[in-house]
């Protein structure tokens, strides 16, 4: 893992390298991908069952064989240990609350002058939910996808997930019953975004496609934009920690490891304006990596996507890290809630020396799926209005027309719009005669 200090000569040009870490070359894959999807579009099942024996391994026959039962959901749910049980439902219940209280309430004001102005929430019809396979199983995610659906007042959730040899997750599966899924399917990659945003003869069409997947699946949900909305586009993932000498380091060592473990392009980043602690964090990164299940893959991201910068105040590091907007960010100073004002970007925001990014994965209670790469610059986390839509209300009595109606019509006139202006000169007459 790199240590980098802010007073060495090459650290700008080293930390931009780290600012666009999440460079992805789209354009690569970009006419794979296009492949993919007008296949899906044209053959539809016959594409999709082509795809499923190419690259999960095994040969589907018919609809049924890629549908997931209800029944294999409720028999995994029923099988798991009590401890398991507990753990998922304590997390349904926690996100389901948390998502509860931010969904977005329609309203009517009126205007001053009598006019009745606001906005009506309503849920899409159908919601299409990518939930990743591949080198681990994430029911966490599923759990964090369908809830704010749920909550929304989603008529019909679809849910698609790659399983390799026809084999899917019992935990993932157990996540589905317990969420009421009916709809899944054993679809993965680009092929199941393509599935889910025009229909087959087996997948429905949906309205917005939410969740997070590799860079083929990523591209595909960035092609199908416009025809499907979608929640963003999800890049590998990444942590970001400001730590002062109250922190412990060992801690923070195994957070940092936490993100790379995901992935061998995960990023990890530690800002801290203490050397010593930044050196002991560093050396305890060294001895627990050779602790972990996931050794290979946590060792090359840290290597590779990971960094330390010793910076000279806090403030500093408050400023480098706004330029990083990074998916989750831990701040393990002491008063930690007192620098909150100082935090511009970010996906998800951990505050003090006792709140692990790992408890925000699963449930405590906010949404796990953030912008990455720099996006929380412009992108919120996934939320119950990712399933909603906004319906602007516009009500106006003949008061309230005849109080703003002349200056529509010379907006209009200036904008050469000669029946804009009329539809209001017409009924502004009317009133003008009668009075």
């Amino acid at each position: 893992m790199r240590i980098l200090n802010t007073k060495q000569d090459n650290f700008y040009s080293e930390f931009n390298k780290l600012v666009h870490r999440s460079d992805t070359d789209m354009s690569s894959v970009t006419p794979v991908v296009l492949n993919i999807i007008n296949e899906v579009k044209t053959s539809k099942d016959k594409a999709l069952f082509e795809h499923i024996s190419k690259f999960d391994k095994w040969q589907p026959k018919e609809a049924l064989d890629i549908k997931i039962s209800t029944q294999q959901m409720q028999e995994a749910y029923e099988s798991l240990t009590s401890e398991l049980k507990d753990a998922l439902n304590l997390a349904f219940e926690r996100i389901k609350a948390y998502h509860e209280l931010s969904k977005p309430k329609s309203w009517i004001k009126d205007d001053g002058i009598g006019n009745k102005l606001g906005a009506k929430y309503t849920p899409v019809d159908r919601a299409g939910l990518y939930i990743p396979g591949g080198k681990a199983a994430y029911p966490s995610s599923l759990l964090m996808n369908a809830i704010p659906a749920i909550v929304a007042g989603v008529d019909e959730i679809v849910v698609c997930t790659p399983a390799v040899n026809s084999e899917v997750n019992s935990l993932l599966l157990a996540a589905m019953h317990l969420c009421g899924i009916k709809n899944a399917f054993k679809v993965g990659g680009a092929s199941a975004v393509a599935a889910m945003a025009y229909g087959t003869n087996t997948i429905p069409k949906v309205d917005v496609i939410t969740g997070p997947g590799n860079i083929y699946v990523a591209t595909a949900k960035k092609l199908v934009y416009g025809d499907v909305n979608i929640d963003m586009i999800a890049g590998p993932s990444e942590i970001g920690v400001i730590a002062d000498d109250t922190a412990n380091p060992r801690h923070i060592a195994i957070d940092l490891l936490s993100q790379a473990e995901h992935d061998e392009i995960a990023s990890s980043f530690l800002l801290t304006p203490s050397e010593n602690f930044a050196k002991q964090v560093h050396l305890h990164i060294q001895n627990e990596l050779e602790n972990l299940s996931r050794k290979n893959i946590a060792s090359q991201s840290i290597q590779n996507k990971g960094a330390i910068v010793i910076c000279q105040n806090l403030d500093e590091c408050f400023l480098l890290m706004n330029d990083l907007a990074v998916e989750h960010l831990e701040l393990a100073v002491k008063n930690a809630i007192d620098y909150e004002d100082k935090v511009k970007h970010a996906g998800a925001i951990f505050f003090g020396h006792y709140t692990p990014e790992a408890i925000g994965d699963y449930l405590a209670g906010p949404n796990h799926t953030l912008p990455t790469g720099g996006s929380a610059k412009f992108y919120s986390p996934l939320g119950v209005e990712n399933f909603m839509k906004k319906s602007s209300i516009i009500m106006m009595d003949k008061f309230g027309f005849s109080k703003i109606a002349k200056e529509c019509m010379a907006l209009a006139r200036a904008e050469g719009l000669g029946a804009h202006e009329m539809s209001v000169k017409i009924r502004f007459d009317e009133l003008d005669n009668k009075a």
